[in-house]
């Protein structure tokens, strides 16, 4: 059983989530150029010392924003796939659950067009595999144990997937909203047959 946090204590937390709660809109709305610790703390009506009591500065507060997006976006997918039996079908959904996120417009400006000016190309980089790759291994290596792919060397393979849903996410990050369906289940149909085409028959 967690201590009863103090009165003092559910305050901290509760601002910072404010404070990520308008970073979010904002950078989704303006970008993180055109963002300041500033303009965060006027939105929640807080003083900027206490976004520096929480974030040491902008970057620092964006990463926690991109951290936020990526752990939801991880449990959905692996909650999708969790609701499967079939290795493939899990798969499957894992992907199109993945493509209907990237749809999303806050996700996909912070996460794919923002992030890797905010924190860099390397950083933004390793944060991605933080996420996305250890999942994308382990389903792949669920493939080749249930039988349905071949059993190639894990790491070339995963990252090749990685990096297939990287152009994906990317690509519905740019779309214009009008598009995003049609974009999304056109890379919908590009990956299952990509993927289909190393699936092995079953016997």
């Amino acid at each position: 059983m967690s201590p009863v946090k103090s009165r003092r204590e559910q305050y901290s937390d509760e601002t910072r989530a404010a404070l990520l709660d308008a970073a979010t809109r904002r950078f989704a709305e303006h970008g993180f150029a055109k963002t300041s610790l500033e303009d965060v703390a006027t939105d929640i009506r807080a003083t900027r010392g206490a976004v520096y009591h929480h974030f040491p500065n902008k970057t620092a507060l964006f990463e926690a924003v991109f951290h936020e997006l990526e752990s939801e976006m991880i449990r959905r997918v692996t909650e999708v796939a969790a609701g499967e039996t079939d290795p493939w079908q899990a798969a499957m959904s894992a992907v199109r659950q993945f493509l209907d996120g990237s749809c999303d417009p806050v996700y996909g400006r912070i996460v794919w067009q923002e992030a890797p000016i905010a924190l860099g190309w390397r950083r933004w980089r390793e944060c991605e595999e933080k996420y996305a790759y250890g999942l994308i291994e382990q389903t792949i290596q669920s493939l080749m144990e249930s039988g349905d792919m071949p059993d190639l060397p894990l790491e070339p393979v995963s990252h090749i997937t990685f990096h297939i849903l990287g152009a994906a996410g990317m690509a519905l990050a740019e779309a214009p909203p009008d598009e995003k369906t049609r974009v999304r289940d056109e890379y919908a149909r590009a990956i299952r047959h990509i993927l289909n085409g190393a699936r092995l028959p079953r016997t």
